[in-house]
């Protein structure tokens, strides 16, 4: 835990990613992992209860464990995760108002694509 100086900083952009990340479950093109994993990281240093929560929870907790000690995604949320940009890359195509437009999203999207694939996956968990 960080000093009570700061921790009040941390609870609230812990909660307040947690809460982006749980908007982005349901809206198309906000992203749910970056900002769980970022609420995981500000509540081990701000809010000691919400850090055992997220780590205990059925669907955030492994996701959260695989990063923090493996700095590992599953192939699963990899599939996921691109599966939902070229979504987004296809309506951003068709609605933007320009094409550079579409273009400057659909690139940055490539670009973390690209940096999710060449992240490690977990190891396997036996089961014993």
């Amino acid at each position: 835990m960080t000093s009570n100086r700061f921790r009040w900083a941390w609870w609230l952009l812990a909660y307040a990613s947690l809460g982006l990340g749980l908007v982005g479950v349901v809206l198309p093109g906000l992203p749910t992992v970056p900002f769980v994993l970022l609420s995981a990281y500000a509540a081990a240093r701000g809010s000691e209860r919400l850090h055992r929560w997220l780590l205990a929870h059925r669907v955030f907790g492994p996701m959260i464990v695989d990063w923090q000690a493996h700095g590992a995604v599953s192939r699963r949320a990899k599939r996921m995760a691109v599966l939902s940009m070229a979504v987004c890359g296809v309506i951003m195509w068709l609605t933007a108002p320009r094409a550079w437009m579409a273009a400057t999203g659909i690139g940055c999207m490539a670009v973390v694509a690209v940096w999710l694939w060449r992240r490690p996956e977990p190891p396997l968990q036996r089961e014993s």
